[in-house]
């Protein structure tokens, strides 16, 4: 009786749509040469967004950035999605876990 309960709770939040959960643009980054490219990307403050990083390198790459509290490796040739925010208006660095000379960048909440 529970499992039906939650279910029905978790279908109904799905066809009410959750404000801020499913939210917002997709904004592309992509990894090639161990530099991320844009390296500095722009983004809305106050808005969830999700970033969708492109390996387009062989090997892999980790996604890292302490500001904004996210890691995620991404592999050779693969694709991820990185959700986040809503972000207050500022900057925010991340880098590449593996390659960490070259793959560096900034994402500018405005």
């Amino acid at each position: 009786m529970r499992s039906n309960n939650i279910r029905a709770a978790g279908v109904w939040l799905l066809a009410a749509g959750l404000p801020g959960v499913a939210a917002g643009a997709d904004y592309s980054l992509a990894i090639e040469g161990h530099r991320f490219q844009p390296a500095t990307l722009a983004v809305p403050a106050g808005e969830r967004v999700k970033l969708v990083i492109d390996n387009r390198d062989a090997t892999p790459e980790e996604f890292e950035s302490h500001d904004l509290r996210r890691e995620k490796v991404v592999p050779g040739g693969g694709r991820v999605s990185v959700w986040m925010g809503p972000l207050p208006k500022g900057e925010y660095g991340f880098y590449g876990e593996f390659h960490q000379s070259t793959a560096q960048g900034k994402l500018i909440a405005k």
